[in-house]
């Protein structure tokens, strides 16, 4: 039975996925292109060639960590999908480190800051989700998607009022950061440090969820709330640390955006990445090593997009058509399990 279901949760998502690349084959078809060579494109512009690959795992670092967001309480039984709203707040925490601490101390010291406080903000964030969903009864899908756009907006008056360089008038940010705090790239490479950040992040969240007796209480309590209450767990507890260390990773996303990607915040860390990352966390069936690898995967996709517009004069969103048709046909395919 075991092995059965272990083939089941890997035999349902690839063949989710690969029903979905039928599906945008389709799309692809009607729109005048070959779906054929569109596939050849999008694994050229994704894998065919280092530099493809390092778009690729620029793109994935992000989606790593805010597929956690939404990993991570889902194994409470939460579909928490604020990943968005945390990854811009954690954005906003690492410049708001970043440019207090300027060059007084060494860059590491800085970035540490950056990390904590980016980790903090988005922490707070998906916590006060759990805490009202808890405490107050509120559907925590719905308040983490409402409260995407509070961050949304509380970023753009921030960047666009208290927060404003000056010299940025066509597209309002915050101050640069100095270039000695920003993280620096892997050796002999254009991939910045938040990719060991990410895989970091997903091995110690799949330690921590499978391997220890904390995650094991949150699995219990995600099996059945009742009977981990009646059993003594402390299941409000568990929530507000679940959903904390779930937005810390998001919000941790947002600091690399900022640190190796922006070098300040601006509407560039509302770009979508959050939205990604549940998507990975669905396709993944919410497992932290399976999301990186998923990550890659819609890394390339991503970074495919340009491709796609050159050579096929299609809309460079194609590939978020392509991410929605995964992304229904995934929930979809969650009616199959167990039958």
């Amino acid at each position: 039975m075991t092995f059965a279901k272990s083939l089941e949760s890997v035999l349902i998502p690839l063949g989710a996925v690969l029903f979905a690349l039928v599906l945008f084959g389709l799309f692809c078809a009607f729109a005048g292109a070959n779906p054929f060579e569109v596939y050849h494109s999008i694994y050229r512009g994704a894998f065919g060639q280092w530099s493809s690959w390092q778009n690729t795992l620029i793109r994935a670092s992000p989606l790593m960590l805010s597929a956690l967001c939404t990993a991570l309480p889902a194994r409470l039984g939460l579909v928490v999908i604020g990943n968005e709203g945390a990854l811009v707040l954690g954005g906003l925490g690492a410049i708001i480190a970043g440019l207090s601490l300027g060059e007084g101390l060494p860059p590491w010291a800085v970035q540490m800051a950056m990390a904590l406080l980016g980790m903090v903000f988005g922490g707070v964030w998906i916590a006060l989700v759990g805490f009202l969903r808890h405490y107050r009864g509120v559907n925590e899908t719905i308040s983490s998607l409402l409260m995407n756009y509070i961050a949304i907006a509380l970023l753009n008056h921030l960047v666009e009022g208290p927060m404003r360089d000056p010299s940025s008038l066509n597209k309002p940010s915050t101050f640069p950061l100095a270039a000695l705090n920003r993280l620096p790239d892997l050796p002999g490479t254009r991939i910045h440090y938040g990719l060991i950040y990410g895989i970091l992040a997903c091995i110690i969240a799949y330690i921590l969820i499978e391997r220890t007796p904390f995650g094991f209480a949150a699995r219990t309590t995600g099996g059945n709330i009742r009977a981990a209450q009646i059993a003594g767990l402390p299941v409000g507890r568990l929530i507000l640390i679940i959903c904390f260390l779930a937005g810390s990773c998001a919000g941790l996303a947002g600091m690399v955006e900022v640190a190796a990607v922006h070098g300040r915040a601006n509407q560039s860390l509302n770009v979508g990445y959050g939205y990604g990352g549940i998507l990975v966390a669905f396709v993944a069936r919410h497992n932290p090593l399976a999301a990186a690898l998923v990550s890659v995967l819609l890394g390339g996709i991503l970074a495919s997009g340009g491709i796609l517009q050159r050579v096929h004069d299609l809309p460079d969103a194609t590939v978020l058509v392509f991410q929605g048709l995964v992304f229904l046909v995934v929930l979809f395919s969650e009616s199959l399990y167990r039958r």
